[in-house]
C-alpha cells in the first residue's frame, strides 16, 4: 500500500531531476563516467543514480551497476 504512494512521487523527482531522498538536484551530485553513454552520480546523501546521456534521463542504479 505505501509502496503504491511513493514509487509516483519518486519517478516525478526522478524526472525533474532531484534526488528521491533528500530531493538535492542531481546536477549538484558527484558525478564519474560510467561507459560512453552514461555516467554515475552519487547524490550527497549517499544514493547512486545512472543519468543516460541519450535520453537524459535518470534512474536508481542497480546493484549490478554500481
Amino acid at each position: 500500500m505505501l509502496k503504491n504512494v511513493i514509487a509516483p512521487i519518486q519517478a516525478w523527482l526522478l524526472t525533474k531531476g532531484q534526488c528521491v531522498g533528500c530531493g538535492t538536484a542531481l546536477s549538484k551530485g558527484e558525478r564519474s563516467v560510467k561507459d560512453k553513454t552514461s555516467e554515475r552520480v552519487t547524490c550527497k546523501c549517499g544514493r547512486i543514480f545512472i543519468y543516460d546521456k541519450k535520453t537524459k534521463v535518470y534512474h536508481r542504479a542497480l546493484f549490478s551497476e554500481v
